[in-house]
């Protein structure tokens, strides 16, 4: 299970197609040029084991190097193209990259981030940035035969952390040869039945897990991957039409979207062809998802995950439908609901959710975080409320540390919070997920201002300037309200919730 052998068996097959741009990339010039990066990143002197970090937008590059880096025996850090330059020069430090490569219109980014970093060979694609070399120039110039010790490598994604600085979550790179299947390529091929003949629409960015892990493995399995660079409702129907889709994977909001066209336009498109579609990385509104099986039939599936992946749960269409809210039963793991003495749970109480059995967790340079993702037990889990049934159907209630899902994406309130209380006219801050019914949430930050009269309008302005020389796009708040005095603890520690259920029962009330 590898490009390179699908080079050899049908090496004209497109191995990905830019939605866009329709360029093809097949499998004999993946593997060529995967050969090819291979070697560049040898003569860049990376070594089995070392990092890679990867800023690049959507798009064949992005695949070719990966590939690449993962017939290297290289750790592959993809990065989300947002960031600022002080967020990446801090992945790219806590990381220990030796080498990054970037879309060339991420230069300016790049070019604050790295400044003063020292040794990081630095490589542009897509286009000339003058502080870099080009890669493809340097890949093309170098042989296409594999290098001499390929070895398996392994992605490293960040998570945030505790602090809200992210973490690197790196799990051991695989042990035989490059081409034994992933857990993840395990899982396409029993769950969604995905094969050579697949053509699996990625409508999300590659920097994630999912969108990365899934189209690797149709590579793996000598699939086609459809890669949208981004998301458009309609464009994603016509995308399924012409390349006669059989897969893709979702999140809610891409399901809310398409949900919104006008009827008739949803019903120009034929997606016939689909055999198997999927959603995770946030809960699915049971209206939403009952709407998506009344349009596409029996065949939208579910399941919960992490990048951690200590643990695995999946429901099919036909399961959810008789257990409506469900994320599944477990396929990696067992499932153990405790209490906050570790204790476990009988059904139907909801309590913290870890996974026995399951894969162990590391995060990169943070024992402490790494320790805190066991309980006594040596049960993992990464923060998430919830409740089994009888039958082992887990059923999700709360997030860790009330973290918010925006369209799809994981935001982390801390970070924003420590921004926040650093601006001199504000002596406290909390930022939580408020209900959006497109995005699912949408971010609010709700400050304690030092001086109460400084309420109002011109502060908020002021905050969402001071907020966006620090945060990335994602991130920002999109409301910002203002309070007397949080609701804090003696101890200090803030009764979020309260601040929370506040905004979920303004969006539940009846309009005037």
């Amino acid at each position: 299970m590898h490009p390179s052998i699908h080079a050899v068996a049908n090496g004209d097959k497109p191995a990905f197609i830019t939605a866009e741009t329709g360029e093809v990339v097949t499998y004999r010039q993946l593997d060529r040029r995967s050969n090819q990066g291979a070697h560049l990143f040898r003569q860049a002197g990376l070594q089995t084991g070392d990092m890679v970090a990867l800023f690049l937008t959507n798009g064949p590059r992005f695949l070719e190097t990966v590939w690449a880096a993962q017939r290297s025996g290289l750790y592959y850090v993809c990065m989300p193209v947002r960031l600022t330059a002080s967020e990446l020069r801090y992945m790219i430090e806590d990381a220990g990259a030796k080498a990054l490569v970037f879309s060339a219109g991420l230069a300016d980014t790049v070019r604050e981030a790295v400044d003063g970093l020292g040794d990081l060979a630095l490589f542009a694609t897509d286009g000339e940035a003058g502080f870099a070399r080009s890669f493809e120039r340097l890949r093309d110039a170098m042989p296409d035969t594999p290098i001499a010790d390929e070895a398996p490598g392994q992605d490293m994604l960040y998570s945030s952390g505790t602090t809200g600085h992210p973490k690197g979550i790196k799990r051991p790179r695989p042990a035989g040869g490059i081409d034994e299947p992933t857990p993840v390529t395990n899982l396409a091929r029993t769950l969604y039945g995905m094969d050579a003949d697949s053509i699996y629409l990625c409508p999300a960015p590659l920097y994630h897990s999912a969108p990365l892990r899934y189209s690797m493995s149709v590579n793996q399995l000598g699939g086609t991957v459809i890669v949208m660079t981004k998301f458009d409702p309609e464009e994603a129907l016509r995308l399924i039409e012409r390349h006669r889709v059989t897969h893709a994977q979702w999140v809610p909001t891409h399901f809310v979207r398409m949900l919104k066209l006008p009827e008739a336009v949803r019903e120009r498109y034929d997606h016939s062809s689909l055999r198997s579609t999927f959603h995770a990385a946030a809960p699915c509104p049971v209206e939403i998802k009952q709407a998506m099986i009344d349009w596409w039939g029996p065949i939208v599936h579910e399941y919960y995950s992490s990048t951690e992946l200590n643990g695995f749960t999946a429901a099919t269409a036909e399961e959810w439908l008789a257990h409506k809210g469900t994320v599944g039963r477990a396929i990696i793991g067992e499932i153990r609901i405790c209490d906050e003495n570790d204790d476990p749970l009988p059904p139907r109480r909801e309590g913290m959710v870890y996974f026995e059995k399951g894969n162990p967790i590391e995060y990169h340079n943070d024992p402490e975080k790494t320790a805190a993702a066991y309980n006594r037990h040596g049960w993992t889990s990464v923060g998430d409320i919830g409740w089994v049934d009888e039958e082992g159907y887990l059923y999700l209630t709360d997030r860790q540390s009330f973290m918010i899902i925006s369209g799809g994406v994981n935001i982390y309130p801390q970070e924003i919070e420590n921004l926040l209380v650093t601006h001199p006219r504000v002596a406290d801050a909390a930022v939580i997920g408020a209900p959006d019914p497109d995005l699912g949430e949408r971010v609010v930050a709700v400050v304690q201002p030092l001086d109460w009269s400084d309420a109002g309008d011109a502060l908020a302005a002021e905050l969402d300037t001071f907020l966006r020389k620090g945060l990335s796009p994602v991130k920002m708040p999109k409301r910002i309200e203002f309070m007397r005095e949080l609701p804090r603890q003696p101890t200090g520690k803030l009764f979020k919730r309260l601040i929370r259920d506040r905004f979920r029962e303004a969006a539940a009330a009846p309009a005037a």
